[in-house]
């Protein structure tokens, strides 16, 4: 089961738990191709108020840090479950879960970011 904002969502992961074919988390392709010094930011969640609060919240957060990002919303609950995550919205950074459960606000995601790769 999953939360989002207080509502349970049924999933049924595979052994990674994305639900596609790959048999663990080192094949697995959910995080998709990255750019080289390109920051990928991951929003999870289904799309309720929080989770697009999130979103704002972290690309206004990296564009005041002046960092170059890619911003993806991941709202497919089999992708989700495939990071670990049981309560969204969360935060994905360069394929690491950093927050979940809460909406931070810029300046803690300000936080996350710059002491990102350290």
């Amino acid at each position: 089961m999953s939360e989002c904002c207080g509502s349970q969502l049924p999933v049924e992961p595979d052994s990674c738990g994305c639900g596609s074919s790959c048999n663990d988390e080192a094949t697995c392709s959910v995080g998709g191709e990255t750019n080289p010094g390109v920051v990928k930011l991951q929003v999870l969640g289904t799309g309720c108020p929080k989770c697009k609060t999130l979103a704002e919240n972290t690309e206004l957060a990296a564009k005041e840090l002046g960092i170059e990002y890619e911003l993806v919303k991941v709202t497919d609950i089999n992708q989700i479950m495939a990071f670990g995550v049981m309560i969204t919205p969360a935060l994905v950074v360069d394929g690491k879960v950093k927050i979940s459960g809460k909406v931070p606000d810029s300046t803690e995601i300000k936080s996350i970011l710059s002491t990102q790769g350290e």
